[in-house]
């Protein structure tokens, strides 16, 4: 198992306010990778209204939001299961499936690695190469694929490195994965940002595969991490049924299934933020990359991996340098692969992220 060392996530304002003295309110995150436009107006505004739905018990099979859901994402709502955010859902998988050997694409979110290994399992990295951008060898990947292994887990686009597979490229996989009777979990946290989102989502190949589970979320695209909503698509309907048997009844409550129903619908919304966080992504994309002391992995999802190539330089000091001026990066080397001469940021507003450029470029 690799070790993971300490580190600041998106979510630890409050212990960068002990250390740094900056007061939380005046830090503005560019590592937690959340949507800068905030919380849907409709969602603010509506929401208050329906106050009076915390007095009764959600539906326990959240008929409405599933069909919601399913709209939204091209499925059906047989194919959906929502849970207390992605975190749960990933958990309950693992329990279940109960992975002895697990091939996880990296370098990585940590927390698949962590529940592989509280139900027991063993976790090997399938390493994606600096020199290839980043982007997986799907030839070389399925090559290593065999018997000894349960279970492959994808995050498409990759945190942190921004990079995607096609769902062509993930129906190859699917394939040889069914050959080894492996099952696949792909996290689509950051799907919703990436152009071209229908070339990349795998939601389609549920349709035909039935070893594969989908994970999504609202806490980045709609900016509502504190929510707690998550869901998972699959066209396997026997894990489905072994889920929602073990999972919780109600874990959902009522307002996050009445804020679910009205941010998936909300259309203007979901415009606003791809045309921002496409415009950013191709304008700062190219201008780092005419910058001699950076290399700059082309980005897929909501945020950018950086390389520092300057000796004297390292993630730690950009990390301090952009704290300092109220602005919170990732430090990347505590990431499988990663050493400390790699950042990452994700993209705000264009006068944020013009600022970050300038102290930190």
């Amino acid at each position: 198992m690799i070790k993971h060392s300490d580190h600041f996530h998106g979510s630890d304002l409050e212990k960068i306010e002990q250390i740094y003295g900056i007061k939380k309110k005046d830090i503005i995150s560019f590592s937690a990778n959340v949507n800068p436009l905030g919380v849907s107006p409709k969602l603010r505004e509506t929401l208050a209204e329906h106050i009076d739905a915390i007095t009764t018990y959600p539906d326990r099979e959240y008929a409405a939001l599933r069909r919601c859901m399913a709209d939204y994402a091209h499925t059906e709502a047989e194919n959906i299961i929502v849970g207390n955010g992605s975190t749960e859902l990933i958990s309950l998988f693992i329990q279940l499936e109960h992975p002895k050997k697990a091939l996880i694409v990296g370098p990585t979110y940590s927390e698949y690695e962590r529940e592989i290994s509280l139900g027991g399992g063993t976790t090997l990295y399938y390493p994606l190469q600096e020199n290839e951008n980043f982007k997986l060898n799907v030839e070389d990947f399925t090559g290593r694929l065999n018997e000894n292994i349960d279970l492959v887990v994808i995050c498409n686009p990759n945190n942190p490195t921004s990079s995607c597979i096609t769902n062509k490229e993930m129906r190859r996989i699917l394939d040889v994965c069914k050959q080894h009777d492996i099952f696949v979990m792909v996290d689509e946290t950051y799907v919703e940002f990436a152009d071209h989102m229908e070339t990349i989502t795998s939601v389609p190949l549920t349709n035909y595969y039935n070893n594969i589970i989908i994970l999504r979320g609202t806490s980045k695209f709609f900016a509502a991490p504190g929510l707690r909503l998550g869901y998972a698509i699959t066209g396997n309907h026997d894990l489905i049924k072994a889920i929602n048997t073990r999972k919780n009844p109600w874990t959902i409550n009522s307002l996050a299934v009445i804020a679910g129903e009205i941010m998936f619908r909300d259309t203007d919304y979901i415009t606003r933020t791809k045309e921002l966080i496409a415009g950013e992504r191709n304008r700062i994309y190219r201008q780092l990359s005419k910058l001699p002391d950076l290399k700059v992995y082309p980005p897929s999802g909501n945020f950018m991996l950086v390389r520092l190539l300057k000796e004297d330089i390292t993630s730690q000091d950009m990390f301090d340098t952009a704290i300092k001026k109220g602005m919170m990066i990732r430090d990347c080397s505590t990431f499988p692969f990663l050493d400390n001469k790699y950042i990452r940021f994700c993209f705000m507003n264009p006068q944020d992220n013009d600022r970050l450029i300038n102290c930190l470029f």
